[in-house]
């Protein structure tokens, strides 16, 4: 279990660079620096997943619950080894740098890999490569065939490939794979410079005390190679589309639910094959991360079920899982299993059992502490447990001044200003905040690096239900003053957390 401390809540997407985007490079080292100057012990950040145009740019929606994504390969450690060239990663001066050009990297990284990979093939010594590649065959195989395909069909969803591809019938397949050779290669090449740069930042952080938090979304999309390598497990009709999809039902903040479309785990056959994939993917991710937060934890209880054909997610239905059989098989496999649950929202007493059994912390927003419930809401920092994350706000919330100045209704304000004891000034806002996560019982709290910095709604992370204008926040070099790490380190110390 997590040892009484305190973290930040930033994505490698918001590094600070040069080239469009926060990458794994220098900034990324700096970042752990200056985590550990601050005596913070814990660096959290969103999936690593591969993002895409077509869903948002949204790491939580991804072609591959396995690989990692380029875009945060950096150019200066490809220079580093050899593998390009000063001249080819000199910085372009259209990209912002206080915002992710998403488009713009996409083919910035896309061309300068393809150098990289060029030149990696003139080199010898490729044994560590062969040794990455044989490790991860299980996922890596087909993933690099499944990119590949994609592009050698134009981009068409994998459900509309010719019926023999699109069943994986291995005749039809050998062929394409001779013909595909060297971008099948080109793709493992950048999962290993991926892994080597990743694995390479996590063995730094630890090695200065930062321990690093990960994130797992529960579901992944419909158009990845999970379900064209797996389509076993999820719940598809004989077209291999889903049939159901995932959602959340009507609550107070929707009266319409929430559709979110991802094909659902067909979990019968999960347990017929002793939950193959879930554990492969569980073990992949302890191997990239310290702790990893589970996104919907409540999925593997029961879910919500939506017909295919609906438009809205009211017409769904709870459907139970295999909870205890799964999660006793994956306490066998992995005796030291450091899941932090996200259970925000309506979570049921069932929920809450798996919970408490499996001693999963669950998470607590300050934000969400000041209804009409008050003082018996459970995110007000006198009913908050020790077993649990407290923050101040995640990636979907607003900044906690965003917060205040947008959302936040009069009697909100109020209740707010009475728990502290005094009217606090606006400019002083995000810091009492902060001193009132940092002062409860649970045993380890995360800051959003925006509520650090004290910024407003310009500076949100994710709007929910919207699909433009989100994950391009980016911290800017020079907003990490000397007076900043000295308050955040005082106050971490002042309350135990060092």
């Amino acid at each position: 279990m997590m040892k009484r401390g305190s973290g930040i809540l930033l994505h490698i997407t918001s590094l600070p660079s040069p080239y469009g985007i926060g990458d794994m490079g220098p900034e990324a080292y700096r970042f752990a620096d200056f985590l550990v100057e601050t005596k913070q012990s814990l660096w959290q950040i969103l999936p690593l997943a591969s993002t895409d145009l077509v869903y948002g740019n949204s790491p939580y929606g991804t072609i591959s619950a396995f690989a990692g994504n380029s875009l945060l390969i950096s150019p200066e450690l490809l220079e580093r080894d050899g593998l390009v060239k000063r001249e080819d990663i000199s910085s372009l001066s259209e990209f912002p740098a206080d915002k992710v050009d998403y488009e713009g990297v996409s083919n910035y990284k896309k061309n300068l890999l393809n150098l990289a990979y060029e030149r990696f093939k003139k080199m010898r010594n490729n044994r560590e490569y062969k040794e990455f590649c044989t490790g991860n065959s299980y996922w890596l195989e087909d993933y690099a065939l499944f990119l590949a395909l994609k592009v050698y069909f134009r981009g068409q969803a994998w459900c509309e490939w010719p019926t023999e591809i699109r069943d994986k019938q291995p005749e039809a397949l050998r062929s394409l794979k001779e013909k595909l050779h060297n971008e099948i290669e080109r793709e493992k090449f950048i999962q290993y410079v991926f892994a080597r740069q990743w694995l390479s930042l996590r063995r730094y952080s630890n090695k200065k005390g930062i321990k690093i938090m990960g994130d797992i979304p529960i579901y992944v999309s419909y158009d990845s190679v999970d379900l064209w390598s797996h389509h076993e497990i999820f719940k598809l009709d004989n077209e291999k589309r889903p049939y159901v999809v995932a959602g959340v039902p009507p609550d107070y903040f929707s009266e319409t639910g929430q559709l979110w479309g991802n094909p659902l785990y067909n979990w019968e056959m999960l347990k017929e094959k002793g939950y193959d994939w879930w554990l492969r993917r569980i073990e992949h991710n302890l191997n990239l991360f310290d702790f990893v937060r589970v996104d919907h934890f409540r999925g593997f209880v029961a879910y919500w079920e939506v017909p295919a054909t609906e438009k809205t997610a009211v017409n769904g239905k709870w459907i139970k899982a295999p909870a205890m059989d799964f999660f006793n098989k994956l306490k066998d496999r992995f005796p030291h299993l450091p899941i932090i649950a996200e259970d925000l929202g309506v979570i049921t007493p069932d929920v809450r059992d798996v919970m408490k059994r499996y001693k999963f912390p669950g998470m607590k927003v300050l934000l969400f502490a000041f209804g009409e419930s008050f003082p018996q809401n459970p995110y007000i920092p006198h009913n908050v447990v020790r077993n649990c994350v407290f923050y101040t706000g995640t990636h979907d919330n607003n900044t906690i001044k965003g917060w205040f100045e947008r959302e936040a209704k009069s009697n909100e304000r109020k209740r707010l200003f009475c728990y502290i004891g005094r009217e606090v000034p606006f400019e002083e806002l995000h810091w009492e905040l902060i001193r009132l996560t940092m002062m409860s019982v649970a045993n380890m709290v995360i800051f959003p690096m925006q509520d650090i910095l004290g910024l407003g709604e310009e500076a949100r992370m994710n709007r929910p239900a919207t699909s433009k204008g989100n994950w391009e926040w980016r911290l800017l070099p020079d907003e990490i003053t000397p007076a900043l790490k000295r308050k955040l380190r005082e106050m971490t110390e002042i309350y135990g957390r060092a």
